[in-house]
């Protein structure tokens, strides 16, 4: 795994699918919200993310960042 984070505004679909818990459908899930809502302001916003729950975030959360 990769030390460096994964920038939510600036990811494909396939950097995406690198994180952990994240397969091609999540990854589609958080364009589409990143799409509908011009972009993350911060890593907290990836709850809203339909199928993102809050021990995915977990997770996540310190493997993302927001340019």
């Amino acid at each position: 795994a990769s030390s460096a984070t994964v920038d939510l505004n600036d990811a494909t679909a396939d950097q995406l699918d690198t994180l952990p818990g994240v397969g091609p459908v999540t990854a589609e899930k958080i364009i589409d919200w990143r799409s509908a809502h011009n972009g993350f302001t911060s890593v907290n916003q990836l709850q809203q993310v339909p199928g993102i729950g809050p021990a995915r975030y977990a997770e996540l959360a310190p493997l993302v960042t927001v340019s």
